[in-house]
């Protein structure tokens, strides 16, 4: 069984969450002035700024579930509904793009890292602008994307997560862990500039 758990208050991607674009007025980063002059004798303080307060659907959200074949389609249903129960606005070819990629990390922990890693964690982040999947493993190994082999059966589950990502105008990474592991991440545009 997969729970997903949210981490409240982390918006870990740069800028809490939110894209570059523009902000609401007041949201700019400069210190607002105030309103009315100060009293002699007293230095005017710039008034405490607004954090840009998270769109409904933002957050990041983290679940384990054990290295074994059944966690595979337990990942995808679980990223699948926790995408529509948040009302994410991505279109049906990314959110189906997005789970084939959460089908390839995790099948590719289960089949490689299970030995020295019995559980695995996703991990779904949603801001503004972008959405980002991760799958980590304790297994210190860092794969690389194999090239195509018409001649193998399996094996290009990289190669097939790099292709979906750079089409939707996205970035996929593999980056080791603090603990040993590795954490293997895409992060793709709501607004898709290549899915059909």
């Amino acid at each position: 069984m997969v729970t997903i758990e949210r981490k409240d208050g982390d918006r870990t991607m740069e800028n809490q969450g939110r894209g570059p674009g523009p902000r609401p007025e007041g949201e700019t980063g400069a210190p607002s002035e105030p309103s009315e002059t100060p009293p002699a004798g007293r230095v005017p303080q710039p008034l405490p700024q607004a954090m840009p307060q998270p769109l409904p659907y933002e957050g990041v959200w983290r679940f384990t579930a054990p290295a074994e074949d059944a966690s595979v389609p337990q990942a995808r249903h679980a990223v699948r509904d926790l995408l529509y129960r948040q009302g994410v606005p991505a279109s049906d070819d990314l959110v189906q793009g997005l789970l084939l990629i959460v089908s390839e990390l995790v099948t590719n922990a289960v089949r490689h890292a299970a030995l020295l890693s019995p559980m695995l964690a996703v991990e779904v982040a949603v801001g503004a602008e972008w959405v980002r999947v991760s799958v980590e493993d304790d297994h210190p190994y860092r794969p690389t994307a194999l090239e195509a082999d018409h001649g193998r059966t399996g094996g290009r589950g990289l190669l097939l997560v790099g292709e979906i990502t750079r089409e939707a105008g996205g970035v996929c990474e593999v980056e080791h862990t603090s603990s040993g592991g590795k954490v293997i991440w895409a992060a793709l545009p709501l607004k898709s500039v290549g899915m059909r």
